[in-house]
């Protein structure tokens, strides 16, 4: 079991980015939760197994059709136990 914080830069809001985070990571067996921030950027926590969670990461590069992701950074933290994958407001 892995855990990351992610930051995703770029356009990432308005085009989905939360929802297709969601439905990547629950396809993958992933936990967590997702969230706009003010600054335009969008912030996730996931933790799951690492090839789980790294194939998550390397889909979210990429982003939903409309979005144009910048970058992602990742940082390794302890793992807090979720139980699914929630989109937070």
């Amino acid at each position: 079991m892995v855990a990351r914080h992610l930051h995703i830069t770029g356009k990432v809001q308005g085009v989905f980015f939360r929802d297709t985070t969601r439905k990547e990571a629950e396809a993958r067996g992933v936990t967590g939760w997702v969230r706009n921030c003010e600054d335009g950027s969008v912030e996730a926590y996931v933790e799951g197994s690492r090839i789980a969670v790294d194939e998550l990461i390397d889909r979210l590069a990429e982003g939903p059709p409309a979005a144009k992701v910048a970058a992602v950074e990742s940082e390794e933290v302890l793992p807090q136990g979720c139980e699914r994958f929630l989109i937070k407001r």
